[in-house]
């Protein structure tokens, strides 16, 4: 049985394992352990916090994935509340300049790289991480989709629009075409360095970031191919957050040009259609039932992915496994949305699992 809480900071060993796992280009996981255990403590403090404010003013939120027979920490996933404040947010927003020239009657629009400081920004969704041997059965859905039932549940600690920056395009050697391109000119360090530096203090990005439109034109087509482009390992994670209602809005990542994706979070497909409901009945017998991301509605979170069945009272019927893992009993709230959307059950059975973003 697999269930989602928050992290705790008896999780580190675990933490730092999954960190050496994850390859480039996944900022929010790094291999330094004092960064870690800064991030859950953080999250520790975001979690405390919940009762004390109702407003979003940077908390994290980080969850674990635990295999409860075994006690083993098998993924990570997270959530900012609100970016931006003492640290802003960087991104290039992709734009269209025009040039004409009426005496050779011609007419070019071309592509240029603005640099995006964001002081007040969004809430961001990311450190989504999955242990290889885990990823079937949904369970990348799960590590994902919990997120936004603690959302549903607590909306007032998170700012109203939510983002997801997707990995973008870096090989096993650490290697970024775009950043070879262009950063690389102004930073004189190599991607991995740059990307391990902008999770310790983003400050050097607002020192040596040139501020002018990057023609994109004008950069090696290598680059230019990447500009916007995930990484083949978060393509399904992609897909999954579009059909949450997630969109591409302009924004790329400024080290590896990985798309920044957002959606209001009442328009979340996970956030719009979840339910809220008391437990009605507990029972050892089998439910057979579609795939539901089922949650408790406590501060102290617990989610996990199982069946359930509605009542005609408008309760739920759970499976006793299920309502252990969740530490619930009867009379209790549960709040749950199906797996995957309806129109997508059929065709995603096949997909890739969701395993990095």
């Amino acid at each position: 049985m697999l269930v989602i809480r928050p992290i705790t900071l008896k999780d580190l060993p675990a933490l730092e394992a999954l960190s050496q796992q994850t390859g480039f280009g996944l900022t929010s996981l790094p291999r330094d352990t004092s960064l870690l255990r800064r991030r859950i403590r953080a999250s520790e403090r975001g979690f405390e916090k919940l009762s004390d404010d109702d407003r979003p003013r940077g908390e994290t939120y980080l969850f674990v994935l635990e295999e409860l027979s075994t006690g083993r920490i098998a993924g990570t996933s997270g959530i900012v509340a609100k970016v931006g404040g003492f640290e802003p947010n960087y991104a290039y927003r992709i734009e269209k300049a025009v040039h004409e020239s009426k005496m050779l009657k011609v007419r070019k629009e071309i592509e240029v790289l603005h640099l995006v400081e964001e002081h007040d920004g969004p809430c961001e969704v990311g450190s989504l991480f999955l242990a290889p041997e885990f990823r079937r059965g949904g369970t990348g859905r799960l590590l994902s989709l919990c997120r936004f039932l603690f959302m549903a549940q607590f909306p007032e600690y998170f700012d109203p629009e939510v983002i997801a920056e997707m990995r973008g395009v870096v090989d096993s050697q650490g290697r970024s075409p775009l950043w070879d391109a262009l950063g690389r000119h102004f930073f004189d360090i190599d991607y991995p360095t740059a990307d391990y530096l902008s999770a310790v203090n983003k400050r050097f990005i607002a020192d040596l970031m040139p501020k002018h439109p990057i023609y994109i034109p004008l950069l090696p087509l290598e680059a230019q191919a990447v500009i916007g482009k995930v990484h083949e390992q978060t393509e399904p994670a992609m897909r999954m957050l579009e059909n949450e209602g997630f969109s591409r809005y302009g924004h790329v990542d400024i080290f590896e040009g990985g798309p920044v994706v957002r959606c209001s979070l009442a328009s979340i497909r996970s956030v719009r259609e979840s339910v809220l409901a008391p437990v009605a009945q507990i029972t050892d017998n089998p439910i057979e039932s579609e795939s539901f991301i089922i949650s408790n509605a406590r501060q102290d979170f617990r989610a996990c992915q199982g069946s359930l069945q509605r009542v005609p009272d408008g309760g739920v019927r759970l499976h006793i496994q299920h309502a252990m893992a969740l530490r619930l009993r009867i009379g209790d709230m549960v709040r749950f949305v199906t797996a995957r959307p309806a129109a997508d059950a059929k065709v995603e059975q096949n997909a890739s699992p969701i395993a990095v973003y």
